[in-house]
């Protein structure tokens, strides 16, 4: 768990779970590439498998590299404690399968990256796990879509690639009654969007897009708010409140009173993360630690040069329509400005007169902007979402989404603003 010291995003960044190395006074979080740890003596061991103590047993479990990572990014969202994990794919599946069980569902938004949706639909039937799409503009679809085994809800803070903000408040509301816990996926608004103040359970992110936002390595992040009662509704999560037989009969909520509000995240470390192995590397968490130094000064960044564009586009003759929260209206727009602060971040898709054809030369024809399956990097970044990212979707599911075949996704980096204005107009002038 936590143990918070500082408020300021800027300072918890720099500061939250290190300060020194107790043996060499190094400043700088050291790599501890190591698989294993010396236990005092056999008390110590038994202690710590008996969750009695905490403590480090294994790295696929726990590092001490990685736990200042959790630390840092639990502080940044609010919640009281995090798990890294190998990729945003595996904390999307842990943070559903640490709650269903074969013949349970869960309940999503139909926006969602390609590749949840395709986990969700797809591996997870393979598992007995049930998903129910529903459109997130109407938080009664998330009600309408719920039974007995229904034990989460889940959604995108900033959809990819639909960049409509999701109803966090009014869903949570709902499920809370219930005893269902919101999961969202905050990957697209770190900092400018505080998910927990605003009722969700549970915050995932890909650690790879703007945490790290060098580009450079593939991790996730499962964090717990320490804010739901599991216990309330002990028939609605039955994996928290009855018998676990992957660690010896305990039950969660009863385990871990002495230890906070940390049921579900202890559980998901010791269960799922020590039997299915997708441990983050201690060296890819040393990066996160490095991106989350700037990762205050580069979403500002990130979200000016995301208006600008935005602004642009929607005034340019050769597009048709511009999806970004900083220039939507209606409904969607006062879901940004109740959700979002400090700026709606770098993140874009506009719907090219000229169909499919018009956006593959678009996409060639870019000079500067990177054609890549990646966001969140300080590079700027553009791609075709329905032969790509979303190319396993078919028609229904893509126009659920908000994709059609002229749709192209932007990820506005850091670069000057005149530079990747210039870049696009060339590109648009050469599609036409």
């Amino acid at each position: 768990m936590t143990d918070k010291k500082y408020t300021n995003p800027a300072t918890i960044a720099l500061h939250a779970g290190w300060r020194k190395d107790e043996t060499t006074n190094s400043v700088t979080v050291p790599i501890h590439m190591t698989s294993s740890y010396q236990f005092d003596d056999t008390d110590h061991a038994a202690n710590l498998f008996a969750l009695s103590e905490l403590g480090n047993i294994y790295s696929r479990i726990m590092n001490p590299t990685n736990a200042v990572f959790e630390e840092r990014i639990a502080e940044l969202e609010g919640g009281v404690a995090a798990l890294g994990l190998a990729s945003g794919q595996a904390s999307s599946a842990y943070a559903i399968q640490n709650l269903c069980s074969h013949g349970d569902n869960f309940v999503a938004s139909s926006h969602l990256y390609g590749g949840t949706y395709n986990q969700f639909k797809n591996p997870f039937s393979d598992m007995g796990i049930e998903v129910r799409f529903v459109d997130p503009s109407d938080p009664q679809n998330f009600l309408d879509a719920t039974d007995d085994k229904t034990r989460a809800y889940y959604g995108e803070v900033l959809p990819n690639p639909s960049f409509q903000v999701f109803p966090l408040q009014e869903v949570a509301d709902l499920g809370r009654p219930l005893g269902i816990p919101l999961i969202v996926d905050n990957t697209a608004a770190p900092l400018i969007c505080r998910p927990f103040d605003h009722g969700a359970a549970i915050i995932i992110h890909s650690a790879t897009k703007y945490i790290g936002g060098h580009g450079t390595s593939i991790g996730g992040v499962i964090v717990d708010g320490g804010n739901f009662d599991w216990e309330a509704h002990p028939d609605r999560q039955p994996k928290l409140n009855q018998p676990d037989p992957n660690y010896n009969g305990v039950i969660w909520t009863e385990a871990v009173k002495a230890l906070g509000p940390i049921a579900y995240i202890l559980k998901a470390r010791t269960t799922l993360l020590r039997d299915m192995g997708a441990a983050m590397s201690p060296f890819n968490a040393f990066m996160f630690i490095q991106g989350m130094e700037t990762l205050h000064l580069r979403m500002k960044e990130h979200s000016a040069n995301g208006q600008k564009v935005a602004e642009h586009l929607s005034k340019h003759p050769m597009v048709e329509r511009v999806a970004y929260p900083g220039t939507s209206s209606g409904l969607p727009k006062e879901r940004a400005d109740k959700y979002l602060s400090n700026g709606c971040g770098g993140l874009l898709g506009f719907e090219i007169k000229g169909g499919h054809e018009a956006g593959k030369k678009f996409i060639n024809s870019l000079e500067m902007l990177y054609h890549v399956a990646n966001i969140g990097d300080s590079r700027s970044l553009a791609i075709h979402p329905a032969s790509t990212t979303h190319s396993q979707l078919n028609e229904e599911e893509l126009a659920s989404g908000g994709i059609s075949s002229g749709y192209i996704r932007l990820s506005i980096g850091l670069e000057h603003i005149d530079d990747i204005l210039a870049d696009i107009d060339q590109a648009l002038a050469k599609a036409e």
